[in-house]
C-alpha cells in the first residue's frame, strides 16, 4: 500500500485559543490514536491533499520531533463553508496487528450483458477490508466478464487469503441490469408480435 510522509510538530497547548492560532498559521490540529497515549500535533494544510483529496488509499508515515508512526487516517473534519480541513485523527497502525479499512474497488473486463444492451451497475465502490498491515491491498479488482443481463457479483467471489472482507455473503458488489432503451425495444417487440397474432 502507498505511503505519504507528514512532518508534524508537537503541539503544547490543546485549547481552543492555541488551535484557532494554528488554524491562522496554516497548520491543522491532529490527533494520533492507537498507541500508549494519544499524541497531539500540527501540520502543514497543503500536507493533507495527497490523502484526502484522492479516490486511492494511504498509510501515513508521521514524524514528530524525530520519531516516526505508521498510520492511517481515522477521521477527518471540514469547514461546512470553506471546505478547509479543520482537524484530523489518525490511528497508529502496527505490524503484528490487524486493522480495518475502507479499500477501493476497481471492475475490470467488459460484461458480456453491456453488449447485449444492459447498463452496468458498480453497487459498492469501496470494500472494508481487515488485514495485517503488509497485506493490505491499493485496491481489490473485480472482473465483470461473465457477467450477464440479470447477473450480480458478489463480495463473496473477492475472497482473498490475505484479507478479510466485512460484508455480508449477499452484498452485491456489480451488476448488470437491462438498460431502459433494452427495455423499451423488448417491450415493442412483444408488442408488435401480440398486435400481428
Amino acid at each position: 500500500m502507498k505511503s505519504i510522509t507528514i512532518n508534524g510538530s508537537q503541539r503544547e497547548s490543546v485549547g481552543k485559543k492555541a488551535t484557532k492560532a494554528l488554524r491562522n498559521a496554516g497548520q491543522v490540529p491532529c490527533v494520533l490514536y492507537g498507541g500508549k497515549e494519544a499524541v497531539h500535533f500540527s501540520a502543514e494544510e497543503k500536507s493533507f491533499k495527497p490523502l484526502v483529496f484522492t479516490p486511492d488509499v494511504f498509510t501515513a508515515t508521521i514524524e514528530i520531533n524525530g520519531t516516526k508512526y505508521s498510520a492511517v487516517l481515522q477521521d477527518i473534519q471540514f469547514h461546512p463553508v470553506t471546505d478547509r480541513i479543520l482537524h484530523v485523527d489518525f490511528y497508529q497502525i502496527f505490524e503484528d496487528k490487524e486493522l480495518t479499512m475502507e479499500i477501493p474497488v476497481r471492475l475490470t473486463g467488459t460484461a458480456k450483458g453491456i453488449t447485449l444492451g444492459g447498463a452496468l451497475r458498480h453497487n459498492l465502490r469501496k470494500l472494508r477490508v481487515k488485514a495485517l498491515p503488509a497485506n493490505l491491498p491499493d485496491f481489490i479488482e473485480a472482473d465483470v466478464t461473465r457477467l450477464e443481463i440479470g447477473n450480480k457479483l458478489y463480495v463473496t467471489e473477492l475472497k482473498n487469503d490475505n484479507y478479510s472482507l466485512l460484508h455480508p455473503d449477499n452484498t452485491v458488489v456489480a451488476q448488470v441490469r437491462m438498460s431502459r432503451n433494452a427495455a423499451k425495444a423488448a417491450a415493442e417487440s412483444t408488442d408488435d408480435a401480440t398486435a400481428e397474432a
